[in-house]
């Protein structure tokens, strides 16, 4: 008699598996720890048997922890750091090189080239995508052109690229699966928005041969059976998708116009389209949401650089606090910020600026401004970037947020939640189940094998521990609004001046 569902959570900082069972509720959780190389400014990598190693010892520790035994398991699904690239030998499966990270940057000169020569509308056209390193599709180009021979043995069929869920499948499967999803493979800049496959244009643009490339199949239904894992031999993979997809599918965002957005070191805000991709005039990016069942679904997507890490600069820069939780009681001090804004452009800015020039700024600070003054204002600027990020999406999408699901640490400051419910004239909800990445995973694995009936049934596992409603004017936030912008007026083009 099977009872949970097991979610792989792979990230980039760490490996995770959390046991769910039949109403969402969390029974176990394991996790490792994964080390993240540097070997040249600019350039991150993972070694992808560490990927696979951690990942499958926290598969087998949270077993062993909840006591679930051989056969309990009704099915299997995987989250994973999105744009992260692999490339290894079809035989034996040994990995080429190191991971591509999808923080790397060293394809960045390659990516100018491409818009120079002409090919950014193509690829924004087609894929809903900017031509960035932060895709998988360069990353893959550069493995092809610098690993000793590889493109050769590519073309002859006989290495095998993936994204990190392609490389997890292959393994869990003992290489007897070598497929994607359709949201993993809408971030690589080689598949298609409508076609959700790959398509020559693209491939043929990154000079990527169709041989290395992975099957693309729905992100609910079964991919292949386990048999690297004996407590977990036979059971299904039966669930993929990129981890901020995997979130909005857990926090329930079924509905056209319904959001959701990760409140960690960056922030990641993804609102559901439906089933027609909307072309951004913004700087957003279009992706594909899920695939289930024949049926599509489309997302846009905006990202902001320092989101919680403003926090942590606050504590490790400025030495203001002792612990990242202190921030709340410390910003508490204060009524308002004093005058204070700060924008944390610490690394430039994201959607919808995407302004690799611009620089931290903090302004209005006068004789009387204190510790708490600059923690609110820390805090604020949050709220502030995820604001325009709304501001954007509704332009886009032509609908009106008018309940924004969140999650991710800093999601657990009252005070930041309330702002934001200012700021943006909405409903902020926060869910009971916070860990909603691996529980939209758990939820794609669940339905393709009947462990949920419906997405009706689904959308209740996350649950609500406190919605958050705006109480102030809006006249007053108008005037903080107003100030922002200005704010980021000064920090834009800085380094470029």
């Amino acid at each position: 008699m099977t009872r949970c569902v097991l979610a792989l959570d792979q990230g980039t900082t760490s490996s995770r598996a959390i046991l769910f069972d039949r109403r969402g509720h969390l029974l176990a959780s394991a996790q490792e720890e994964l080390r993240q190389h540097f070997p040249h400014p600019g350039w991150v990598e993972h070694d992808p048997e560490e990927i696979w190693g951690t990942t499958r010892r926290v598969a087998q520790a949270v077993l062993r922890k909840a006591g679930v035994r051989r056969g309990e398991v009704a099915a299997v699904g995987i989250a994973n750091q999105r744009e992260t690239t692999v490339l290894w030998e079809r035989a034996g499966g040994r990995p080429l090189h190191r991971a591509i990270v999808w923080q790397d940057r060293r394809t960045a000169a390659a990516c100018a080239a491409l818009e120079r020569g002409g090919a950014g509308p193509l690829f924004r056209r087609r894929t809903g995508l900017l031509l960035d390193p932060y895709f998988s599709g360069t990353k893959l180009a550069w493995l092809l052109d610098h690993v000793h021979g590889a493109r050769r043995r590519a073309a002859r069929g006989e290495l095998a690229f993936g994204t990190v869920d392609s490389w997890l499948l292959w393994k869990l499967t003992q290489g007897r699966v070598h497929a994607t999803d359709v949201s993993n493979a809408s971030r690589t800049l080689l598949a298609g928005l409508r076609s959700g496959d790959w398509e020559g244009k693209l491939t043929g643009a990154l000079r990527v041969p169709a041989e290395v490339l992975p099957q693309v199949l729905p992100s609910s239904g079964v991919f292949g059976e386990i048999s690297a894992i004996d407590a977990l031999r036979g059971v299904p993979v039966a669930g993929i998708a990129g981890d901020q997809q995997a979130a909005l599918f857990g926090q329930g965002c079924f509905a056209p116009g319904m959001a959701k957005n990760t409140y960690g070191t960056g922030c990641f805000m993804l609102m559901n389209t439906g089933t027609r991709p909307v072309a951004s005039k913004h700087r957003l990016l279009t992706t594909i949401a899920w695939r289930i069942a024949g049926r599509t679904e489309y997302a846009l997507e905006g990202s902001v650089f320092v989101g919680g890490a403003v926090v942590q600069w606050l504590r490790d820069g400025l030495g203001l606090i002792s612990r990242s939780s202190d921030v709340e009681a410390l910003a508490a001090r204060v009524p308002d910020n004093g005058g204070v804004t700060i924008v944390p452009a610490f690394a430039g800015l994201g959607a919808p600026h995407w302004d690799p020039a611009a620089r931290g700024a903090i302004v209005g600070v006068t004789r009387g401004t204190s510790a708490a003054h600059l923690a609110r204002a820390a805090l604020e600027s949050i709220a502030f970037q995820t604001a325009d990020l709304i501001g954007a999406m509704e332009a886009d999408s032509g609908r009106r947020i008018r309940e924004l699901r969140v999650d991710g640490g800093a999601s657990v400051n009252n005070a930041l939640m309330q702002f934001q419910s200012e700021l943006i004239r909405a409903a902020v909800v926060r869910p009971r189940v916070t860990e909603t990445t691996a529980l939209g995973a758990a939820a794609l694995a669940g339905l393709a094998v009947g462990f949920w009936r419906d997405l009706e049934e689904i959308g209740a596992l996350a649950g609500k521990d406190r919605t958050f409603r705006p109480k102030q004017t809006r006249a007053s936030m108008k005037g903080l609004r107003s100030g922002w912008s200005r704010a980021v007026g000064t920090a834009r083009h800085w380094a470029g001046q």
